[in-house]
């Protein structure tokens, strides 16, 4: 059932709530006909969803700031939240097709609920879905490295090289074969990012005075020359950045780092 929501309800009812679940806001008035065509669609939609899509009403009429927030110039206006902000968006009573297919952009695939339930064999099968996400097979390679499964991660991230997180696995897997940035990767799989890049900064330095970046020796058969090794940690080094909150002060001081040791 849609909630009605006013000014003083709208930062919890709608902001709030659609960092858990989209919220569809129905900009409406009891005097619009088409307000009225359109409102048993959005319910229908809405309950078709279980939960995963909550729709809400605003009476613009008793509204008038959250009109004029919204910048609402006609109605009915439709807009959907997402992490507090407006995601999606239509104006005018649209057919009950159309609505659902709005709905869907909005709520969990199957993809996303797999990925969320973050087991290998369920991003495996999220991965078959949606082979185009880099999202889905960076969390399966990782699956797959906590196993001590390399060339299975790697051939997860495969055909995603222009997503820096999927780019930082392939490195790794191939610095790890060379026998460089052992402690990186180590405190990285125990979830300290801080020192996996003072790590891989340290392997750079070490790399540009000419030593192999892990004081080990490489295997033969992965041996990597050191303009090829710099490369792949700063590869490696860019893809835990991107992990990292871009607003985070130790992001920007990370990026200049990297920057300075590249430079």
């Amino acid at each position: 059932m849609p909630i009605d929501v006013t000014e003083a309800s709208f930062e919890k009812e709608v902001l709030e709530r659609s960092r858990q679940v989209p919220v569809v806001v129905d900009f409406w008035a009891e005097w619009c006909g088409p307000c009225r065509q359109l409102g048993p669609a959005l319910e229908a939609a809405e309950s078709a969803r279980s939960g995963q899509v909550v729709l809400a009403k605003v009476d613009t009429d008793a509204n008038p700031g959250l009109s004029a927030r919204f910048g609402i110039q006609g109605i009915p206006a439709v807009k959907a939240f997402r992490d507090g902000a407006v995601a999606d968006e239509f104006v005018g009573a649209l057919p009950p097709a159309k609505v659902e297919e709005f709905f869907d952009s909005l709520a969990p695939s199957r993809a996303d609920e797999l990925l969320a339930a973050g087991d290998e064999l369920s991003l495996r099968e999220a991965a078959e879905l949606e082979p185009r996400r880099a999202d889905i097979a960076v969390a399966l390679a990782r699956t797959r490295l906590e196993r001590g499964a390399e060339d299975e991660a790697l051939e997860a991230v495969e055909g995603h090289e222009a997503d820096f997180g999927a780019d930082g696995i392939a490195a790794r897997v191939r610095l790890a074969k060379a026998g460089i940035g052992a402690d990186a990767f180590a405190a990285l799989d125990r979830g300290d990012r801080a020192a996996a890049l003072d790590a891989l900064l340290d392997a750079l330095a070490d790399l540009g005075a000419g030593g192999n970046g892990a004081g080990a020796e490489a295997s033969a058969d992965a041996a990597l020359d050191p303009a090829e090794a710099r490369d792949l940690v700063r590869r490696a080094a860019i893809g835990v950045l991107s992990e990292l909150d871009p607003a985070d002060p130790s992001a920007r001081t990370y990026r200049r780092r990297l920057s300075a040791a590249l430079g």
